[in-house]
């Protein structure tokens, strides 16, 4: 027998504070709920991503606040039976309430800082989530889906995957880099300054409208012939197979970066970043905790090094 529809709520934002990631892998995980009514409940704020949503032919409910009572009557109007919870404002006391205002009502939480929450379902989906580490963090019979076997991927990224990757040009290094489509650290430019040092390197930039600093960047790709400018474009996955190394974030992306099998350098810009920047660390990863120009110069010259043994 086959179950009814249900009608799923997705809270999530994204500006040019929030970044883009939130909205971007709630979108993956969205499809894989082909068969019930989806909406996205989420504010305009400035910088927002919310035409993906409805350009991947979702409804948008927009909020004008992040308040509870404001969530509460969207959740009774369109009788939502699940919520997926995707934002850092969003707490375990924020969650318990919405749950006694609606006992019936599911609640999935996305978390990757390991915070208390009140939910029937937690999703960590980075390569370094660990179950173990949410013991007294969640009810006893939350569901726990945690680590790359429930890595959201688009899918961009399986398309992919098995197309032939060209030979590295000694002469002609290709390097991926993205500091998340809102670039909050503002360090897109000190890279580029770094990797302009090596006249092997040629570097793609991929970042959004959301990027505060965009005009800055346009100017500088501009008067820098070798650097390649790739704004709102929804081709990442080819752009990232096609570079022979990326400087990323420590964040959603290397989720991405390691299933494309790209060798990287990941620098730390969020606190929030930090259970990944530790797990790439002990793994003996390239890392930076911040940005710092003559420590990245060290690594990228220990990339090149080993890309050309690899040759």
């Amino acid at each position: 027998m086959t179950s009814s529809p249900r009608n799923i709520l997705f809270r999530a934002d994204s500006s040019s504070t929030i970044g883009t990631g939130h909205i971007m892998r709630d979108l993956v995980l969205a499809k894989q709920y082909p068969n019930d009514k989806i909406v996205f409940a989420t504010q305009n704020l400035s910088g927002n991503i919310n035409h993906k949503i409805s350009e991947a032919g979702y409804e948008i409910e927009t909020l004008e606040s992040n308040d509870i009572e404001e969530l509460d009557k969207l959740i009774k109007k369109l009788d939502i039976n699940m919520i997926i919870i995707d934002h850092y404002d969003i707490d375990y006391i924020f969650e318990k309430q919405l749950k006694i205002k609606n006992p019936t009502l599911k609640i999935m939480v996305l978390d990757d800082t390991y915070e208390k929450h009140y939910c029937d379902i937690l999703l960590n989906h980075n390569i370094s989530g660990d179950e173990k580490k949410y013991k007294g963090l969640v009810p006893k019979d939350c569901e726990l889906r945690c680590g790359s076997k429930y890595t959201l991927l688009r899918d961009e990224f399986v398309q992919v995957k098995n197309s032939q990757k060209s030979k590295i040009d000694i002469d002609k290094v290709k390097v991926f880099v993205a500091m998340g489509g809102a670039d909050h650290s503002n360090i897109t430019i000190d890279i580029l300054k770094v990797l302009e040092k090596f006249d092997e390197i040629y570097p793609t930039v991929a970042t959004t409208t959301a990027n505060k600093n965009l005009e800055a960047l346009q100017e500088y790709a501009h008067s820098h012939p070798r650097v390649t400018l790739h704004i709102n474009t929804n081709k990442i996955a080819k752009l990232m197979n096609e570079s022979d190394f990326a400087i990323v974030t420590p964040s959603v992306i290397i989720n991405e970066i390691i299933y494309l099998d790209i060798p990287f350098i990941a620098i730390k810009t969020a606190e929030n970043q930090m259970d990944m920047y530790e797990y790439l660390k002990a793994n003996d990863f390239l890392v930076l905790d911040e940005m710092n120009e003559v420590d990245l110069e060290k690594r990228v010259k220990l990339m090149l090094k080993s890309l050309k043994v690899k040759l």
